[in-house]
């Protein structure tokens, strides 16, 4: 029986802590989650794909300035504010969806499909800065997007040479 009550105490005191400090810092973390994903129309797996992505492409991004030697803290923060104004975009999403139609989340899923394509792409010429090997495909279709908007000239639309 002594043996269950030190389990239960153990227990108890990794969930709250030896003090309710943890208590506390946890609870908050969890009600600002809470009210964040209430904030983005609720939590689902197009969301969680954004957020992943969200960070993996700003992890990308660091290392692949750092492998070329420009990292840059102005960058890096304008890079972050971007990020956040992907999440309002999301978030105005799903409340123009609440007023317009509740409970069918057009604009919201429309923003998070666009923003994860974005992240995506970000991702992949990211890996490709870093020196990962991609596909010839996706080296071709990024060489090909890179390209755009270079050939011609926008003033004269005639081609530069």
């Amino acid at each position: 029986m002594d043996h269950l009550k030190k389990y239960g105490i153990n227990l108890v005191t990794a969930a709250i802590g030896t003090s309710g400090k943890e208590a506390t810092i946890g609870g908050y973390i969890a009600a600002a989650g809470v009210f964040l994903s209430g904030l983005l129309g609720g939590w689902d797996q197009a969301l969680g794909i954004l957020l992943a992505l969200m960070v993996v492409d700003y992890a990308t991004g660091v290392l692949g300035a750092a492998k070329n030697k420009n990292l840059n803290s102005d960058i890096m923060y304008w890079g972050g504010i971007r990020k956040i104004v992907v999440l309002v975009v999301v978030g105005l999403g799903a409340m123009i969806d609440n007023w317009i139609q509740p409970g069918a989340p057009i604009f919201r899923t429309a923003a998070i499909y666009f923003y994860t394509g974005r992240e995506g792409l970000s991702v992949i010429e990211n890996l490709g800065t870093i020196g990962v090997p991609l596909p010839r495909a996706i080296h071709d279709f990024l060489t090909q997007l890179n390209g755009k908007g270079k050939d011609t000239d926008a003033d004269s639309g005639s081609s530069k040479k």
